[in-house]
């Protein structure tokens, strides 16, 4: 009895281009990447001056062109660098596990979350340092940055207005206002540490030093929601 012929199953032309198309997507997808993190870490260090494309191309193990053909232009990559350091901060912002029928709780969290991450990111001060020296005229160019500020302060306004049904916030007191105050003294501290160190004499990066900020952060944040007579608008303390 002879044995049937076996038919050979063979890709079609269309699922073969398919899988070219999607390897081709994909390390497309790596180098660009590749590229947005050696950016970042060449503008930390260098600032945007120095960080040229020479510099970025290189740590990226990348060539120049590719920076031009995938950000349009240095200042495009720079751009995209400060999106992407603002979404990691408003991604790992969302983890956050708040619960605001708790809202002393919930606001000494937001508190050490964004102190600990001005702390645990040092890119992402330096970065912003870089910006504010242009005076914000890179950033003002993106579309995205906006969407990024707004999760933020939602946060802490659903955490005021929880306090304030309980009685336990003032309620004439602004969730833009208190996200100020914490984003202020957090990355205040965290941007001057080496020169405030050297002003002060005294080491400002010492883990009792930044326990002891972040305990007056958290202490002076929340004397300033807790309810009391609050001065008139447009008045000053004497």
């Amino acid at each position: 009895m002879s044995a049937t012929p076996t038919k050979t199953r063979t890709a079609s032309p269309r699922s073969a281009s398919a899988r070219k198309t999607g390897v081709r997507e994909q390390a497309a997808q790596t180098t660009r990447d590749n590229i947005l993190k050696a950016a970042t870490k060449v503008f930390a260090r260098y600032g945007y001056e120095g960080g040229s494309v020479e510099k970025i191309s290189k740590a990226a193990k990348s060539f120049d062109r590719m920076i031009y053909y995938y950000f349009g232009s240095k200042e495009g990559l720079f751009i995209e660098v400060l999106e992407e350091t603002y979404r990691r901060m408003n991604d790992a912002e969302s983890k956050l596990d708040l619960d605001t029928a708790k809202p002393f709780e919930a606001l000494q969290a937001v508190i050490r979350f964004v102190v600990g991450y001005y702390r645990k990111n040092p890119e992402f001060i330096t970065l912003l340092n870089t910006e504010n020296l242009h005076k914000g005229k890179h950033i003002s160019k993106s579309m995205r940055a906006r969407e990024y500020s707004s999760p933020a302060i939602e946060v802490i306004r659903r955490v005021l207005e929880s306090g304030q049904a309980q009685g336990l916030f003032r309620k004439d007191v602004s969730a833009r206002d208190v996200y100020l105050l914490i984003a202020a003294t957090g990355y205040f501290y965290m941007s001057n540490r080496h020169t405030l160190s050297a002003f002060l004499g005294e080491d400002l990066e010492t883990p009792e030093a930044l326990a002891n900020w972040e305990t007056f952060v958290i202490d002076s944040v929340l004397r300033t929601v807790a309810p009391g007579p609050s001065l008139p608008k447009g008045k000053t303390a004497a």
